[in-house]
């Protein structure tokens, strides 16, 4: 038997119906905020210079997202300090999904094993939201090189330890950490060589300089389209539709399942609303689907890379446990 006063009754009754109120206007609010958003101008950091390729397709990509959402939408370019001004400015910025940052692979998966101490935390400071792009890479050497395999230039490491070598442009960037890992996958033993420019680098394998190096197609393709570098192998799981005479690591003597990628991703400040990210990830997705977009990527030899947040969020840690090894290996530092 119920002993409850009427009046106790009542105001159970009425607790209870403004909870459930305030409940369903919850959750009514998180698909009316997603369809608000954005409703002020968007701003894109990017830890890359204008005009370099990442760049340049982050810029075609906002257009289109200006187009859709009808507002402004603002690359700013911050590069320098391994990124970190980038992202230090994005730290400092909304976090209401209206300051968004292209990040590099680099700073998720390289840099946390790297450097001692971050001024950002990889998984608390990035929702990392959708892929921009990735790009493979390829096993480059001069054209007169006596190396026609990869298998060629592992017998050679194993006969001389520590006499050949490759280059990149600074510690820890894919290239780098690549290369590091055919060392270790092959027992073999290389020198790094780092030179300040790119387009430095990618002479001194034409030049014999270096032994060999690994290039993509936007970085070493210039050199190669002039005949004076030949790509021996592809660090793909299957050839690459544009070089299909070119062979992957392992068809070319090399370790099986060998790869190796450089990305870039859109992430939003940790904690936005998942309505809103997920709004913001099916509008890159179907910006990123329209077929300029895949015209625009073949110029330099980046394909698109659909994959969920979840799958994505997967192979982020994937690659950082990847990558850590190879750094414990190669002893490398940064700070």
């Amino acid at each position: 038997m119920n002993t409850r006063h009427p009046s106790a009754r009542r105001r159970t009754l009425r607790h209870v119906g403004l909870a459930m109120l305030a409940s369903a206007a919850l959750l009514a609010g998180l698909p009316a905020q997603a369809e608000d958003f954005p409703s002020k101008p968007v701003r894109i950091l990017t830890p890359f210079p204008a005009g370099a390729g990442p760049e340049a397709v982050l810029r075609v990509l906002a257009e289109k997202l200006q187009k859709k959402w009808g507002k402004p939408v603002v690359v700013e370019n911050k590069p320098g300090g391994n990124g970190f001004i980038a992202i230090d400015t994005f730290k400092r910025g909304a976090t209401d999904g209206h300051d968004l940052i292209q990040i590099d692979n680099v700073h998720l998966v390289a840099y946390p094993h790297l450097f001692k101490k971050l001024p950002y935390d990889p998984v608390k400071d990035f929702d990392v939201i959708a892929p921009l792009f990735r790009t493979y890479f390829f096993v480059g050497v001069a054209a007169n090189s006596p190396y026609r395999t990869v298998g060629d230039i592992v017998a050679d490491a194993k006969a001389h330890p520590g006499k050949l070598n490759y280059g990149s442009w600074s510690v820890g960037n894919p290239v780098h950490l690549g290369s590091a890992l055919l060392e270790s996958m092959t027992g073999t033993e290389m020198q790094h060589i780092i030179y300040k420019e790119t387009s430095m680098l990618y002479t001194g394998v034409a030049n014999g300089e270096l032994n060999w190096s690994l290039g993509s197609l936007a970085t070493a393709g210039p050199l190669q389209r002039t005949g004076k570098i030949r790509f021996i192998a592809v660090t793909a799981p299957k050839r690459h539709p544009a070089f299909p005479d070119v062979p992957t690591v392992a068809e070319s003597g090399g370790p099986a399942g060998y790869e190796v990628t450089g990305w870039t991703a859109i992430a939003a400040p940790r904690g936005l609303p998942k309505a809103v990210a997920d709004k913001i990830q099916k509008d890159i997705q179907d910006a990123l689907a329209e077929p300029d977009i895949a015209q625009r990527y073949a110029t330099f030899g980046y394909e698109q890379f659909p994959v969920t947040r979840d799958a994505f969020n997967a192979f982020i840690s994937g690659e950082s446990g990847k990558w850590a090894g190879v750094v414990q290996r190669a002893k490398a530092s940064l700070d």
